[in-house]
Order: structure tokens, then C-alpha cells, then sequence
């Protein structure tokens, strides 16, 4: 059965949560956060968690975590820490929950990325995996590059993507 197929029976609403990661962000000045949720909402999926965080290993993981473990939630979508600075934790944070990784998505995210801003793409950490039956996606924290990523790769592939993991 071919991709086309696979999409055919597909879900088409997909519980979602989504978790920025920032020492300064706050509910209001979270465009990166809101944009994510307007893009999946668009898309006919619902956002059944929203949280901010510290960029801190625990405080990351904690949030992570208590998405796991809700069960309407099937996937989420972290924004924020995936750079390459001495304050960018996230992809150190939720390593540790990977199972099988979607390397596919950071590739693909950093092609369209260099499309718009050229070799700094490469420090882009945005990575995915599937954990306990969930999909994680984390994305850097620029309302730019969440729009490019939730719109062109997550939000379209995204019911797909959950019923082939609970295949």
C-alpha cells in the first residue's frame, strides 16, 4: 500500500500538545507557541495540553512527560532550545524518551529551512521520534521556522504519521 493509501485511512484529528521551551517567553508573548496551535487547529487537530517552560532538563522533561501520560494527547510539539548554545537543552532533555526516531523530519526541515535562510540551517537540532505509541516533534523556537515546519511537514502528515505508529 502505497503513501497515498496509508493517507486515505489515515486519522484526521490528532490529539496534540504543545511545549515551549523558554527562559522568557510567557502565555502572551508566546507567538511561536500560538502559531503552532492555530496551524494544527487549521488543520482539523485538536491541542488538548499548552505548556511554557524554563529551558531546564527537569522542568523539559517534567512537561514532556505529563503529555505522555495523558491519554488524549498523541503527539507533541516542542518549540525552543534546539539551537546550539550553552542554554539549548531540549534535545538533551528528551533524548532519553526516544524509542524509534523519524530522522526523515530534521532532514526535511532543514532543507526547506536552508531554502529561506541558507547554511544557517545547519544549526538547527529540530528532531522527532516516537515514544510509547506518540509522536514527539522539537522544533526551534522562531515563529518562522515553527510556521515552516508545523505547516509544511507536521500539520499535513500528522494523522497519518499516528495511525502508522499504532499500526
Amino acid at each position: 500500500m502505497g503513501a497515498d493509501e496509508h493517507r486515505k485511512k489515515a486519522l484526521k484529528s490528532v490529539g496534540c500538545a504543545v511545549i515551549t521551551v523558554s527562559d522568557t517567553r510567557t502565555e502572551q508573548t508566546d507567538d511561536s507557541g500560538k502559531t503552532i496551535i492555530a496551524i494544527l487547529r487549521g488543520h482539523g487537530h485538536s491541542v488538548d495540553g499548552y505548556k511554557i517552560v524554563k529551558d531546564d532538563l527537569e522542568l523539559i522533561q517534567g512537561a514532556l512527560r505529563e503529555f505522555m501520560e495523558n491519554p488524549k494527547i498523541q503527539a507533541i510539539v516542542l518549540n525552543g532550545g534546539t539551537g546550539v548554545t550553552s542554554r539549548d537543552n531540549t534535545i538533551e532533555a528528551i533524548g532519553g524518551f526516544k524509542e524509534k526516531e523519524l530522522p526523515g523530519f530534521g532532514e526535511l526541515f532543514r532543507s526547506l529551512s536552508y531554502q529561506e535562510i541558507g547554511a544557517a540551517a545547519m544549526l538547527s537540532r529540530a528532531f522527532a521520534f516516537v515514544s510509547e505509541k506518540k509522536v514527539v516533534f522539537a522544533l526551534p523556537g522562531s515563529t518562522a521556522a515553527v510556521k515552516l515546519a508545523t505547516e509544511n511537514l507536521i500539520a499535513h502528515e500528522l494523522g497519518h504519521i499516528v495511525s502508522e505508529v499504532n499500526r
